[in-house]
């Protein structure tokens, strides 16, 4: 890392943090916009989208975030891990204790889904160098499989058109 400044650390974190959800909400957006019929705010969205990205990797190599796959793997486990077992598990008795059943739905959902990628990082590490299965992701909740696609979403109940394949 280029500095050791902790200010500047931490500027280098929040920007990474910054452009990361600018980047996810401008895809939101241009997916509004193709609802929408509208291709040239859609494809500005998206570009911007790309663009955050860069920034975000940039942001994110300065801070030697990214490290060797072993050890990319190991904080990707620490990380999906902690989101199921504490970060959502205390949104949703939030939402609970304030009534709010969407949120409390979309956290569960979530939730559920974060287990599924922390066994999957799991099996990777086991052999990363294993042939790479199909892998496809639900579109409604975020459930990763491999091999074909299911008949149904183990966690949102959403039919096989709603996974989209990863290459």
């Amino acid at each position: 890392m280029a500095t050791t400044d902790s200010k500047v650390i931490e500027d280098l974190k929040a920007a990474f943090a910054g452009e990361s959800q600018a980047n996810r909400k401008y895809l939101a957006y241009a997916k509004k916009a193709d609802e929408e019929k509208l291709p040239y705010a859609a494809r500005i969205f998206r570009a911007a989208a790309e663009a955050e990205t860069i920034h975000a990797h940039s942001h994110l190599r300065v801070l030697d975030g990214v490290k060797s796959t072993a050890e990319n793997l190991k904080d990707a486990i620490g990380g999906e891990t902690f989101e199921f077992t504490k970060m959502y598990p205390e949104m949703i008795e939030r939402a609970k204790a304030a009534g709010d059943k969407t949120a409390e739905k979309d956290f569960h959902l979530a939730s559920e889904a974060e287990k599924v990628h922390a066994e999957l990082f799991k099996k990777v590490a086991a052999d990363p160098s294993k042939p790479a299965p199909k892998v496809y992701v639900c579109k409604v909740c975020g459930h990763v499989h491999e091999g074909t696609v299911p008949d149904q979403c183990p966690i949102c109940g959403g039919k096989a058109q709603v996974y989209v394949e990863i290459v």
